[in-house]
Order: C-alpha cells, then sequence, then structure tokens
C-alpha cells in the first residue's frame, strides 16, 4: 500500500499496490505492520457499508467525541464519492481546515480519517457503496456534526448537494464549546 500525506496533519490518501497479470490484479486493502509502520492505528472494531441511490446526496459533516472518538478507512466499492474531512483539534497546526478527494470504483484510493475529524460525503454517481472501518463503536450519545455549508470552514463542494437527510441538514454551525467539548445545546 503507498500512504500518501494529505495537506491535512495525520490523514493520508492510501492507494493499492497492485500486482496483475492477465486475468487482474490482487492487493491488499489492508495490512496490520504496513498501518503501524506509518504510526496508523490498526484496530479496527467495525466495519460500515453505504449504498446512496442517488448522484449529489451528502452524508455528513460526522464524528463522535471522547471517549469514542474515531480513526476511520474509507474507500468506495461502486460509483464514485466526492470524501471530505475537516480536522476538529484544536491543537494540530491544520485546526479547522478541510481536504477533499474523489474516491471511487475506478481509482480504489482510500482516505484515512484520524481520531478529532469530521468526515463527510457526497455521491458524484448513482448507487454509489462506501466501506469504511472504524476504531471505535458507535456511540449515539457522543455524535455530532457540523453543517456541510459553514462559512467558517469554507468547504468547496464539488457540486451543490441535492440530497441531505434532515439531520444532516439541522447540524450547527462550527462552535468550539459545543463541537469540542459536547456541553452546548443544539440549536
Amino acid at each position: 500500500m503507498k500512504f500518501i500525506p494529505t495537506p491535512l496533519d495525520g490523514a493520508y490518501l492510501v492507494e493499492l499496490e497492485k500486482r496483475g497479470d492477465e486475468r487482474g490484479f490482487f492487493a491488499r486493502f489492508f495490512c496490520e505492520r504496513e498501518f503501524a509502520e506509518h504510526g496508523l492505528p490498526s484496530n479496527f472494531v467495525q466495519v460500515n457499508n453505504s449504498l446512496t441511490a442517488e448522484e449529489g446526496a451528502l452524508r455528513g459533516l460526522h464524528y463522535q467525541l471522547a471517549p469514542k472518538q474515531e480513526d476511520k478507512l474509507v474507500r468506495c466499492l461502486t460509483g464514485s464519492i466526492w470524501d471530505c474531512i475537516v480536522d476538529l483539534r484544536p491543537e494540530s497546526p491544520t485546526f479547522k481546515q478541510w481536504f477533499g478527494h474523489t474516491l471511487s470504483a475506478d481509482n480504489r484510493t482510500m482516505m484515512f480519517v484520524p481520531k478529532g475529524f469530521a468526515h463527510a460525503f457526497l455521491t458524484l454517481e448513482p448507487n454509489s457503496e462506501a466501506l469504511y472501518l472504524v476504531t471505535e463503536f458507535y456511540a449515539p450519545e457522543l455524535e455530532r456534526g457540523l453543517r456541510w455549508d459553514d462559512p467558517a470552514l469554507g468547504i468547496q463542494w464539488p457540486k451543490e448537494p441535492k440530497v441531505i437527510s434532515e439531520k444532516d441538514a439541522s447540524w450547527p454551525d462550527f462552535d468550539s464549546e459545543y463541537h469540542l467539548n459536547g456541553t452546548a445545546v443544539i440549536r
């Protein structure tokens, strides 16, 4: 696997190293040893799968508060998505910065999302399916989210979302007390 640093501290694009012949190719999707060599966690406890029927559907921006913050490894299995992450770690040199990249069935690129990041994706094709490994179990009481169009983040989405769930459309703008400590009330 090839680990390509993104502009955000600790986040990576992960590309497969294919070994192929006339039949196709073989590649590792995950290797505990290679993740450890890059200082990345490998204790994935849950694998999530989502299928989004419509092109232009947005899922996110989601994350969980401590002590259930999660690392994620995201891959698109069918179709294509624009995967977006936001660094919410106040001590990070890339705090409140975002990064986005197209993940597709064709490019087979994955995004490693560290703890303390919000994550979202926008489907670029109908019937896009994503698979992601996470290092913590889902804890609904610690789930939080950010508004996809929060001006404080300035995310430049590749296109305007056409489909957003009521839950994702109602996340508040970034507020450090609420988003980092979970003590404010959702507006």
